[in-house]
């Protein structure tokens, strides 16, 4: 706002960046940063009340209640007491409020998924007129936990609201219920068309208010039974199932593409070291070969539980061969596994991804063992002599470069480069020993040196310097000199190392296939690997005509010819994918295919996947704990999904589904006598029933039956249902709850309305009673009705439950026996005394219920009701039955409890090519050479290995003294073409 030319609007400045001096509290105050003060609740003891009931009132059916309140609080408009709303509407808010108490006490802070501003962080800290680089390693988030020292110093960056973490908290939100999508209108059209406003009042039972709390609770229990299911619990890890969402349950039943990451979701991401090649040379054997694995008796320091089974490798190791011995010297330098030694020779290696502890424990047993490393040394011992090298950079792992390197200076002064990599990173083209590993499943990984002159290191790490301390353009700069310096490598050798699959993983795939589940795994490992692994879990048969390969299939140009193609494909398997391009898979499904998704992982890399998916399940395996906290499901093992769908959750649509179905049923039928009614007392808006059975009939009267039914009905058990996944299908196609099926309802609700209010009026009309009194009165037509209606709804139940429990039996016949002790007193004298106006209904119970015709005309109006569903049904399964009918037929028939899923036996091992791809999780690099760690320097007491044939005057040979095995150098640039497009079809647009 300008005023006569003077800025007189107050600008807040954004912070540019931020100081921080230690132990300067005077100086830091001065910029006024936010106190350490964090507040994660949403309510205190002054405005709990308030917020709650402000933000309940936000969801419409709470408003629309409180409205007809209103409406009901005006004489010339309602013809209903005001508590006949005012009980319901207190209990939930009551409910729903002591649900938010619980949740906010025990709330924790909820955070972004990764992003780019929780996941880096630049800073310079200056210290005695040095500077020295901050990234986000050196930044400690909530929950860290400090190993590998007793100590450390610290410092506060940010606090209270400005806390990283806490810039990512949400408020909660109420969810939506996608089933209720589908008739609410119905509710809307319907009360449009009424006319009158007393009309409103009346009708508003159509969808009423307990209808929320009753899908929360059936929610919640569902929920529980995932959390007690004892056969998804993982013994080996001590990890049960775990339900992190009680809004999602039914979804589960609904489920038709599955989205699934590979490595540590279908495999176990447990590594061995199986093969390697060496100068060209290949070494390990096929271990289904009946072979004795070597020994390694000769080396204390080695790990027992390490096998291989090619003894001309430790023989190379042994007669001191310098291919054979450089090979394993990178091996046991390159890295950033962390050693820990509490005993002498009690080695525990800590490393940042399975591959790496694989081949760091393969160097160590075959004479090669890293013991210990500090932010500028590590320790090794070559063939029982130790070693300390220089540590003079690391050049980290990351999503783009997919390879990491060391810059060592060996005991003799001599500067080396030792790098490992994805194949197609490293080399242009492989070695033919090396696409052999990968024909047979395993994971390449390529390694390579390169030796460095003094002079040009000297001036590259200058530069390194500062970069690394640059506060703009900082990952730039620091790529460019790693491009810079990793040219011209001389290669070394390539290792195999194997990663098994999960126990149940091809049974598992079977069975959601045989469901109509369409499974497609998205990982970063190359074309042959996948393909490899889709052949060893059957994803992918030899009968199978063709897999087809897309490159850049999710170009905009070129996404929905992707989209079309694999939709037609039995099997889809995309590989060399990012966690972005994963996230992108499944929104493109999603976003053209109307379908629920799920989607599968146990990583840091598939957190953009399962977030981008309806449904997100983590499994809590090697790559800690991201996955897990993203997800909405989690359990230990990729074998238990079968049962999260094929049992819970279709066990969870179908009851809730039910639950639809009866609910609106019961509550249609109740309102539609109103309209019946109207017609008989001139449209005044007089109510059929007693203002007490209003108030108490989706409370008392109906609401336990329903929800035995939603918590505890099963069509068949949970080993039928694993027996038999074609009853998933009906699920996916909402069989179970559509448009038809509401309608069906719908009309139902209306002839049980029609039987309800016309059989009881023809069966008082111009009657007396034994006592030669009118029966013929406006009371005992509603108490007759009352009882019509209560029977009825409880005679329908029984006729929908198909698994018959105590609880059951309880709640049905509990709630009958409670409509008829509240019926008769409510309507005694004592209570009409207290409230005239309230229970006018007095002495109708005991003078009506003991007419013979009464009970008679119970009966045939809950026969008639009923009629029409029975009927129905029995030709149904008679002409057309339903798969669900088919198989409650079988198990009838055969009278004996489920058999045991089997479990299929592997009947081939693929030829085809496969290779390696690393985590894409970033490296520990940085941590190991920031010196923020304290470690003792390695033992230094007796060696761990027995010298075999070895002189004393031994001195190192291989590539760190100079020695080159492969006498040709790799080139600089690697070109990767882009695999083409293969097309063998047209497919219309009309296919979506």
């Amino acid at each position: 706002m300008s005023f006569f030319g003077l800025d007189c609007t107050r600008k807040k400045e954004g912070e540019v960046e931020r100081k921080i001096r230690a132990n300067d509290r005077e100086y830091n105050l001065s910029f006024k940063y936010a106190t350490n003060s964090i507040k994660t609740s949403k309510y205190n003891p002054f405005t709990f009340l308030p917020l709650n009931l402000f933000e309940q009132f936000q969801r419409i059916a709470n408003a629309y209640f409180l409205f007809l309140l209103i409406l009901q609080v005006i004489p010339a408009i309602s013809s209903l007491s005001w508590f006949t709303t005012v009980v319901p509407l207190v209990l939930v808010l009551s409910v729903t409020a002591a649900k938010d108490a619980i949740d906010d006490i025990v709330r924790e802070v909820c955070c972004e998924p990764p992003n780019n501003r929780l996941d880096r962080f630049t800073g310079t800290l200056t210290f005695n007129s040095q500077k020295y680089s901050l990234d986000n390693e050196r930044v400690l988030l909530r929950g860290c936990t400090l190993r590998n020292t007793d100590w450390c110093f610290g410092l506060v960056l940010f606090a209270g609201n400005k806390f990283r973490q806490m810039c990512g908290v949400c408020s909660g939100k109420f969810g939506h219920y996608k089933l209720l999508t589908k008739v609410v209108f119905s509710n809307t059209v319907f009360s449009a068309f009424l006319t009158f406003w007393s009309y409103i009042i009346i009708l508003n039972t159509v969808v009423p208010i307990s209808l929320y709390v009753s899908m929360e609770v059936i929610r919640l229990g569902n929920s529980y039974y995932i959390n007690w299911d004892r056969t998804m619990y993982h013994a080996g890890s001590d990890t049960p199932a775990e339900a992190r969402t009680t809004t999602l349950n039914e979804e589960l039943g609904q489920i038709k593409y599955i989205f699934s990451d590979k490595t540590g979701t279908l495999t176990q991401n447990i590594m061995t070291f199986n093969k390697c090649s060496i100068n060209g040379k290949s070494y390990g054997q096929d271990q289904s070969v009946e072979m004795t694995p070597v020994d390694f008796s000769f080396n204390r320091l080695a790990d027992p539980k390490f096998l291989f089974y090619d003894h001309s490798l430790v023989e190379g190791v042994k007669l001191e061969l310098p291919d054979v011995h450089a090979f394993f010297r990178l091996l046991a330098l390159c890295h950033t596994v962390m050693a820990e030694e509490k005993r002498e020779g009690d080695l525990v290696y800590q490393a940042q991804s399975p591959d790496e502890g694989a081949l760091v424990t393969a160097a160590r047993n075959f004479g090669f063992v890293f013991r210990s490393r500090s932010p500028e040394t590590v320790t090794i011992e070559e063939m029982g002599i130790q070693r300390t090298y220089e540590l003079l950079a690391i050049l980290d792992f990351n999503n783009v470069r997919k390879r990491m390197s060391v810059i060592v200076r060996n005991p003799e002064g001599k500067l080396s480069l030792y790098c490992k990599g994805a194949d197609t990173i490293i080399y242009e083209r492989l070695h033919p020993s090396c696409s052999e590993f990968a024909g047979e499943g395993l994971r390449t990984l390529v390694l390579a040196y390169k030796d460095l002159d003094e002079e040009y290191f000297s001036e590259w790490k200058q530069r390194h310097h500062e970069s690394s301390v640059a506060l703009e353009d900082r990952e730039e700069k620091l790529e460019k000199l790693y491009e810079e310096i990793e040219k011209d490598m001389m290669l070394i050798g390539a290792t195999a190392v194997e990663d098994k699959l999960q126990d149940g993983v091809t049974q598992t795939l079977e069975q959601l296939a045989k469901a109509e589940i369409k499974i497609w795994v998205l990982t970063g490992d190359k074309q042959e690997t996948a393909e490899n692994i889709g052949y060893s879990c059957n994803l992918l048969r030899e009968e199978m005509n063709e897999v087809f390969v897309v490159a850049f299939a999710l170009e905009s140009n070129m996404e929905l010819e992707f989209l079309r193609t694999a939709c037609i494909c039995k099997t889809v398997i995309c590989c060399r994918v990012t966690p972005l391009q994963k996230a992108q898979v499944v929104e493109l499904v999603k976003k053209y295919k109307k379908a629920v998704t799920l989607a599968i992982g146990d990583g840091a890399n598939d957190v953009s996947m399962i977030k981008a998916a309806h449904i997100g399940v983590g499994i809590s395996g090697q790559e800690g704990m991201q996955a897990v906290l993203s997800s909405d499901f989690s359990f230990a093992q990729f074998r238990f999904l079968q049962r999260l769908l094929l049992v819970h959750g279709r066990w969870s649509y179908l009851r809730m589904c039910k639950f639809l179905r009866y609910f609106f049923y019961k509550n249609f039928t109740f309102t539609f006598v109103h309209f019946w009614y109207a017609f008989f007392c001139g449209f005044s808006a007089q109510t059929v029933y007693d203002e007490g059975y209003i108030t108490l009939y989706n409370l008392v009267y109906t609401a336990l039956p329903v929800l035995g039914m939603s918590l505890f009905d099963q069509d068949v058990n949970a080993g039928w249902s694993l027996e038999y996944p074609q009853l998933y299908v009906p699920g996916q196609l909402s069989q179970y709850f559509s448009k038809r099926a509401f309608m069906m309802c719908a009309l139902h609700s209306w002839y049980s309305s029609l039987v309800l209010f016309f059989v009881p009026y023809a069966a008082i009309y111009d009657t007396a009673r034994d006592n030669g009194k009118d029966g013929t009165d406006y009371q005992s037509f509603a108490l007759i009705t009352e009882t019509c209606l209560t029977v009825t709804v409880c005679v329908q139940l029984g006729l929908d439950l198909s698994y018959w429990t105590v609880v059951n039996h309880l709640f049905v016949w509990g709630s009958l026996g409670m409509f008829f002790i509240l019926t008769f007193t409510m309507y005694t004298d004592g209570l009409y005394r207290l409230r005239p106006s309230s229970f006018a209904f007095i002495g109708t119970a005991r003078n009506c219920l003991n007419q013979p015709n009464v009970w008679l005309t119970v009966a045939l109006t809950a026969i008639l009701c009923v009629l029409p569903v029975v009927v129905y049904r029995f030709l149904s399964s008679q002409i057309s039955p339903t798969i669900n009918e088919k198989v409650r037929y079988k198990v009838c028939q055969m009278k004996e409890p489920a058999p045991r899923p089997r479990r299929t036996r592997l009947t081939r091992r693929s030829t085809r090519r496969s290779g390696y791809a690393f985590s894409h999780a970033h490296g520990y690099g940085d941590l190991m050479t920031s010196g923020r760690y304290l470690r003792r320097n390695a033992l230094t007491c007796s060696t761990g290995l027995i010298p075999t044939g070895r002189s004393p005057g031994f001195k190192p040979t291989g590539r760190s003294a100079g020695y080159s095995p492969v006498g040709r150098e790799q080139n600089p640039k690697q070109k990767v073409e882009p695999t083409s497009l293969q097309v063998f079809r047209a497919v219309k647009d009309s296919f979506f």
